[in-house]
């Protein structure tokens, strides 16, 4: 074997055996801090939450129907606001955009909760303006008020939403 070839080998495990060690650190940081947990409901708008046909069929829409379509019924929660759980005091407003409440990180309130899953609950407007509530087949449980769901439920203003250790709830 030429010294060259031996020279490329030793450099090429050198660089395998570095490779190997880099790995080896990160996957031990992430072990010891976690992953990082980001807050992408206070980004979203309701927007960004319509599809852009919606929006275009609106725009579209005589003046007086836009208007009734914007228009919220009177005594309608405005927000939803977490009381209790590690994100207590976060509030998002109701627009007309479904809301997913999970520990996955492209939901509207991620729930760093051991109880909570990835995909755990989704609250959405209904065509009269009342607000719905629906488990996704959660493993732990969506609760109404210490009712356990098991249908799509109205939601009545104030009243608690839990998910593990979050409380949720629609307030004006």
């Amino acid at each position: 074997m030429s010294e060259l070839t031996l020279t490329v080998m030793r450099l090429g495990f050198l660089a395998v055996l570095w490779l190997f060690v880099i790995v080896a650190v990160q996957v031990i940081r992430s072990d010891l801090f976690g992953t990082r947990v980001t807050q992408r409901g206070s980004r979203r708008t309701a927007n960004d939450a319509r599809p852009q046909q919606a929006r275009q069929q609106q725009a579209a829409a005589p003046p007086q129907q836009r208007q009734q379509s914007g228009r919220q019924r009177r005594g309608a929660p405005t927000k939803l606001v977490v009381s209790e759980g590690t994100l207590t005091g976060t509030t998002v407003a109701l627009q007309g955009q479904t809301i997913t409440l999970g520990r996955a990180h492209d939901s509207t309130i991620v729930l760093d909760d051991d109880y909570a899953s990835s995909r755990h609950a989704r609250i959405y407007p209904d065509r009269d303006g009342q607000w719905i509530v629906e488990d996704l087949g959660s493993t732990n449980g969506t609760y109404l008020d210490r009712t356990r769901l098991t249908t799509p439920t109205p939601v009545p203003l104030g009243a608690p939403i839990r998910i593990g250790k979050t409380v949720i709830e629609l307030r004006k």
